[in-house]
């Protein structure tokens, strides 16, 4: 299982984003705090999300709590920065390893940028005319590199049970 870090976030709907692709890509969530995002059991079920119960997720409440249980993990970790040289899809990843996101705004604050040597720091490129990807899609992108680098993807699988949605609204939209 890969572990996806959110370094005090501060953005609901970011979490809920990142929690769902946690629980499709069978990862476990761990929130750095403090943070101002509500993970109340009210909150989460006034969001609606009903997959928050399949979630596996590890609250810490500062920093150095979470960096004290990365000491005890044994996985390997990665800071995910747009400040890094090393390509997010370089790395040998394997089972257990970590992922630190900063936050929506701040990012990750040089203190935790200073704990990791250039090998373990990541990035996504950005060839475009964007400052950043949306968390979300970072947490989504480099997950999905990192499962099939440690070979995490499932040898077999079948499509989900529903059907396709019909275009109500016509063959010209």
């Amino acid at each position: 299982m890969l572990h996806v870090a959110l370094y005090q976030p501060i953005i609901p709907q970011n979490v809920g984003n990142i929690a769902r692709t946690c629980v499709g890509m069978n990862a476990h969530l761990h929130i750095i705090g403090p943070t101002i995002v509500d993970l109340s059991d009210k909150a989460v079920k006034r969001a609606g999300l009903d997959y928050w119960d399949d979630l596996t997720l590890t609250q810490h409440e500062s920093p150095q709590a979470f960096f004290k249980w990365v000491n005890h993990s044994g996985g390997g970790i990665y800071a995910v920065t747009k400040f890094a040289t090393t390509r997010f899809d370089a790395p040998p990843y394997r089972d257990g390893g970590i992922f630190l996101f900063g936050s929506e705004r701040e990012g990750l604050p040089p203190d935790v940028h200073a704990r990791f040597d250039e090998e373990h720091k990541i990035a996504i490129p950005i060839p475009g005319a964007v400052r950043s990807y949306n968390l979300g899609n970072a947490v989504a992108i480099t997950l999905a590199a990192a499962m099939s680098k440690a070979e995490l993807w499932p040898d077999t699988w079948a499509p989900k049970a529903g059907h396709i949605g019909i275009n109500t609204f016509g063959p010209n939209i």
